[in-house]
């Protein structure tokens, strides 16, 4: 099976060595257009193999540029396509695909389905993003809904959850076939040639959770992935799974609570660092220590949620992500597509369709 797309999105990693081109929502999320440029500038430099187009109000991006001390050279893989509207953060979906058809957000995925790029990243709103993208690019075969995914760190590296928002309600099949996507995900990103695969329960036994995630459990074990069973909470950062499965509604409070939890230790640190004159020195010593537990907790370094299942890149950014974060989701998209990741996708959903057929 193939999928219907033309143009650069449609490239074998294996032989393709042409320059990757992003669509870059500049006017969505709440830091505005200036960190957007800033990000692309960044993404660039960062990239020799990489084009970002700023798509959003065209002589606001372009004075942006204008003013900027990025070299000529870098300047000529960063492009303007104008967009005339705003998505914000409080429209429903349906008002965004049918009041704002030529939103930056809209115009940006627009210039993925025409083949003009190879993935866009987005800052905006959540619902919007996922509505026009499905609306725009339509889902694989064999996927129902799209599914949000993105890495956590954990003590082995990193760990892919989904789905994280998109899908509040599921059924258990919506269930399997974000396990196949995300084991695809894992396959491709990290180069992972059997990631393990865990289904989000509050026990391991068989006998724990409710009627969804047992239904779930049982097509997975028909699966022809590494299904590894129940996990819990504890075990998405212990290194012990590599992908973890659960509906939209458990993966947007998991997530958001472990960012909160992140925040609070940072928070705890600097108190007590700062309590006493002999704290400060502590903390002098400890900052090198402090520097790297930073780095490797920051969640800007893990900005860039993949919407999975649809016919084309979609990259989903922190609405608050600052330059650093968005050129995060930058590097994500790049990946995904030199490794053809919707290819990679497609290929294992077709399985979807005749382990299927097979259990019925």
């Amino acid at each position: 099976m193939t999928i219907d797309s033309t143009g650069p999105g449609n490239r074998n990693p294996a032989t393709d060595q042409s320059i990757v081109t992003v669509a870059l929502d500049a006017m969505s999320g709440d830091l505005g257009a200036e960190t957007a440029v800033q990000a692309a500038q960044s993404a660039v430099k960062h990239y020799d193999d990489l084009k970002v187009i700023l798509v959003g109000d065209e002589s606001l991006l372009s004075s942006l540029l204008a003013k900027s001390n990025t070299d000529q050279s870098l300047k000529e893989r960063l492009s303007v396509h104008h967009a005339s509207e705003i998505v914000t953060m409080e429209e429903s979906a349906a008002v965004a695909m049918r009041s704002k058809k030529d939103s930056s957000m809209r115009v940006a995925i627009n210039l993925v389905h025409k083949g003009e790029a190879d993935a866009c990243v987005s800052s905006g709103n959540t619902g919007a993003l996922m509505g026009t993208a499905k609306f725009v690019l339509k889902t694989l075969p064999g996927v129902d809904r799209p599914a949000i995914c993105t890495t956590i760190p954990n003590i082995n590296g990193q760990v892919h959850m989904l789905d994280l928002g998109a899908n509040v309600d599921c059924t258990a099949e919506q269930l399997y076939q974000f396990a196949v996507m995300g084991s695809a995900l894992s396959g491709v990103v990290d180069s992972n040639t059997a990631p393990r695969v865990g289904l989000l329960n509050i026990g391991s036994e068989d006998i724990k959770g409710n009627e969804l995630v047992r239904e779930a459990d049982k097509l997975l074990q028909q699966a022809k992935l590494n299904y590894i069973g129940f996990v819990e909470g504890d075990k998405v950062y212990l290194g012990d799974v590599d992908v973890v499965v659960t509906d939209g509604f458990v993966g947007n409070v998991a997530l958001k609570t472990s960012e909160g939890v992140a925040k609070l230790i940072t928070r705890f640190l600097r108190e007590e660092f700062t309590r006493s004159p002999l704290a400060k020195l502590r903390a002098l010593i400890a900052k090198p220590v402090l520097n790297r537990l930073k780095m490797r907790i920051d969640p800007r370094r893990y900005n860039g949620a993949s919407l999975l299942g649809l016919r084309g890149l979609v990259i989903k950014s922190h609405g608050s992500a600052d330059a650093l974060a968005i050129e995060n989701a930058i590097g994500v998209a790049k990946v995904e597509a030199q490794k053809d990741l919707v290819a990679m996708i497609n290929k294992a959903t077709e399985n979807i369709l005749k382990t299927a057929v097979q259990i019925e």
